[in-house]
């Protein structure tokens, strides 16, 4: 079970540098073929951070909720109304 939740994070990070990489080659004017223009790539390696930096966010926020290390800070909307 640890195998497994390590590849799901190891996973997103692997986006999340890969979109770190495309932004910093933008940067330096180093453009891939597969891209039209420098913008784009600029704006596909932001996706791609995002989206693996927002899933490792939310795996240790579950992670610890569930394991009540939040101390009512990130609580969920249900709670938080009561």
């Amino acid at each position: 079970m640890r195998f497994f939740a390590l590849l799901l994070l190891v996973v997103p990070g692997i986006i999340a540098t890969i979109g770190i990489k495309l932004i910093r080659d933008a940067f330096f004017g180093i453009s891939y073929p597969i891209f039209f223009h420098i913008a784009i790539q600029v704006i596909i390696g932001i996706i791609f951070f995002l989206i693996g930096l927002t899933f490792i966010g939310g795996f240790i926020l579950h992670r610890d909720r569930k394991r009540n290390l939040t101390k009512g800070r990130f609580g969920k909307e249900s709670d938080q109304q009561k």
